[in-house]
């Protein structure tokens, strides 16, 4: 039988592991979850070993400092204890291997 959730509230997850597979899902957790918490409870550490690897890693930093922040929320980098509102879209970035700005240079070089 399903657990009831005292306060529920729906939040969004996103993830573009490559440019061809994309992942989407919708989560239902209790009002006060972590972004931590929202990425354990939508299986996303257990099928994604990078992001857990990552998120072990970066777990107890409270500001958002680094280039290469995987996590945030609408575009915005958050730190893993970020408290999720209602209808927030989590969204997991991966690395770039060039800059984008690069790459439309090339690309019009040719």
């Amino acid at each position: 039988m399903a657990e009831l959730i005292a306060n529920p509230i729906t939040v969004y997850l996103a993830y573009a592991e490559k440019p061809q597979r994309q992942h989407y899902t919708t989560l239902v957790v209790e009002e006060g979850t972590t972004l931590y918490e929202a990425l354990m409870q939508a299986g996303w550490l257990a099928r994604f070993a990078s992001l857990a690897s990552w998120c072990e890693q970066a777990v107890d930093i409270k500001v958002p400092t680094a280039k290469r922040w995987h996590v945030g929320i609408y575009a915005q980098k958050q730190s893993l204890n970020y408290r999720l509102q209602p209808f927030d879209r989590i969204e997991v970035y991966r690395s770039l291997s060039a800059d984008p700005m690069s790459q439309r240079k090339n690309k019009s070089r040719h």
